[in-house]
């Protein structure tokens, strides 16, 4: 049987099942450290989730195989070439292994294209079979033509194949990674999160198993006398009929080897063909998943040796009735719920589209799991849109509802004047998600592009620090899908010691010693009642303060300041309607 003798691994390897690094004699991770590894899926950065996932991995690795790491793009934030052999493949230390991956912090760049190459050569590829499994978050960003570099692996190399996982990607991005698979005669998979992430490998994983059981060339013997083949009394059942892409239990009344596997195929397929199929190891039962497909097939009992079935039975699979209900009209980028009469399979998942967008194709989307029910994001552009559930074998919409996305409407709202890096009131009339945020920038600032920023949760109002440089701003209100500004507002930023005014005309001295008695003067104010002029400390609440003294129609006003040096404002506060209406630093030092 040929050995596995490496795979490739960007992004987080720690998702391959074990059985496939058992294969291996040596194992390669090589580990994604570029930048868009600070990204999050499911409000946790991938770094992490890859952390995690691959230090339980290496925990039960197995001691009779070899593991080393490469990471590129953890050192240099534009340097094309980081890429760096961590550990050379060798019995695995754990604690070592875990603390040096633990080290990685995603800086640089994707070089794909060279990630490849120097995998290849660590595999000494023109001399051993080398399978390569690539998992990427992101496109080739240091103008290397993967593509080209993996067709020239396939032609120069021993057996060079490339299985690729598309993970967290657009469609045009699974494309573009897809032809990496297509020049190597591997396969081609997309992944949208963690979970998706594991299924995917485990597709990849039955490519691989498939390829090791391809029995190797051998040298023709000397002819002798054939023995009498072995006669096996075997018998496979499973149901008369099941439901398109649906699990189900099958059973055998013995085991001949454990690498033998059970699969189901077409009716009359011939020899030697297989379709989703598992080992039989040391049990006799087991499940597969119905092909997508409605028709006749059978289930098969194959001996590993030969490929040879030794036992078949029918099952006919019937079309699945599904259907999806989901609102009428939803808001651009806010939650909504959706629900399904009834589950094939708990990987299937649920999308949104584009009206009559094309099979295959996704938006956001999750797992459908073992509920009737769950929640989407309405995409940031208004229009015409389905949700679909999707059958995860074949990729095949089974139910659709329409869904029309109109715009969000939301207003935002801060003070038209602030302080150099004081606190900034902000309120906005709408909450769209708990995860939108506000945000403030230079007045004119690209869409996409954050300041100082903080989630909307579930408030209504929040707070933000104004900017060190005095300037032009502006607030806003971000939909994260999308990141899409749906309001804003402008501020002026000015001096951190600039008298703001609001009608009271107030003046005040800009310093004095402790201790000191000043007088403060205004000349404006409103018609309410309750007028003060007040002193605080300038961080304080605007409606606190050390000393108040009622207006009561005049135009100035004595004040002793503290004993403590510090920085105090003189505030025009009209208590009755709770505004404030001027303000002055006093430094007193």
């Amino acid at each position: 049987m040929k050995k596995l003798p490496a795979l490739l691994f960007t992004l987080a390897a720690s998702f391959l099942p074990l059985q496939a690094a058992q294969a291996a004699e040596d194992v390669l991770i090589v580990y994604d450290a570029s930048g868009s590894m600070w990204g999050q899926i499911d409000g946790v950065n991938k770094i992490i989730t890859a952390r995690e996932v691959l230090a339980e991995l290496v925990q039960g690795w197995p001691q009779d195989t070899n593991l080393g790491l490469v990471a590129y793009g953890h050192r240099s934030a534009g340097d094309c070439k980081d890429i760096e052999t961590l550990i050379t493949p060798q019995p695995v230390d754990r604690e070592q292994f875990i603390a040096t991956v633990n080290a990685i912090n995603p800086k640089g760049k994707t070089p794909i294209a060279d990630s490849l190459l120097h995998a290849a050569e660590v595999l000494k590829y023109r001399d051993n079979n080398a399978t390569v499994v690539l998992i990427s978050d992101g496109l080739e960003s240091c103008h290397g033509d993967p593509c080209a570099v993996a067709a020239e692996l396939e032609q120069k190399g021993m057996d060079f194949t490339a299985h690729v996982v598309g993970f967290d990607l657009d469609d045009a991005g699974n494309q573009a990674l897809a032809c990496i698979a297509d020049n190597t005669g591997g396969i081609f998979v997309p992944a949208g999160n963690a979970a998706e992430l594991k299924d995917a490998l485990q597709q990849v994983q039955a490519k691989v198993v498939q390829k090791e059981a391809a029995p190797e060339p051998e040298a023709e013997p000397e002819p002798e006398p054939e023995p009498a083949a072995p006669e096996y009394d075997i018998e496979i059942s499973a149901p008369e009929q099941v439901t398109t892409g649906a699990p189900f239990k099958m059973a055998w009344t013995d085991t001949i080897a454990t690498n033998d596997y059970y699969t189901i195929v077409p009716a009359g397929t011939e020899e030697g063909k297989t379709g989703s199929r598992s080992l039989v190891g040391d049990k006799g039962e087991g499940s597969l998943k119905a092909p997508a497909e409605p028709g006749l097939y059978e289930v098969r009992y194959v001996l590993r040796e030969g490929m040879k079935t030794l036992a078949s039975a029918p099952v006919e699979v019937v079309e699945a009735e599904v259907g999806i209900s989901a609102p009428e009209q939803v808001t651009t980028g806010a939650p909504f719920k959706i629900s399904w009469t009834s589950t094939i399979a708990t990987n299937d998942y649920y999308t949104i589209v584009p009206a009559g967008t094309e099979e295959g194709k996704t938006g956001s989307r999750s797992l459908v799991g073992d509920k009737g029910e769950g929640s989407l994001k309405a995409p940031a552009e208004p229009g015409l849109y389905e949700v679909r559930y999707v059958l995860r074998e074949g990729m095949k919409t089974l139910a659709s509802a329409p869904v029309e996305v109109v715009a969000a409407e939301v207003g935002i709202s801060a003070p038209d004047t602030v302080r150099a890096t004081t606190a900034i009131a902000i309120e906005w009339t709408r909450t769209i998600a708990t995860d939108d945020y506000y945000t403030i920038v230079p007045a004119g600032t690209e869409e996409g592009k954050t300041g100082d920023r903080s989630l909307v949760g579930d408030k209504g109002k929040g707070t933000l620090k104004a900017p060190a440089e005095p300037g032009l701003y502006e607030v806003r209100y971000v939909l994260r899908q999308g990141m899409k500004t749906l309001a804003s507002a402008p501020v002026e930023v000015v001096d951190a010691d600039a008298t703001l005014d609001s009608g009271a005309g107030l003046q005040a001295p800009s310093q004095a010693k402790p201790g000191e008695t000043i007088t403060v003067s205004w000349s404006g104010g409103s018609d309410a009642r309750d007028q003060r002029i007040a002193l605080a400390l300038a961080d304080a609440a605007d409606f606190t303060w050390t000393e108040a003294h009622k207006i009561d129609g005049n135009t100035s006003q004595q004040l002793t300041l503290p004993d403590a040096a510090g920085r105090y404002e003189v505030r025009y506060l009209d208590v009755s309607n709770t505004q404030v209406l001027g303000r002055a630093i006093v430094e007193v030092n």
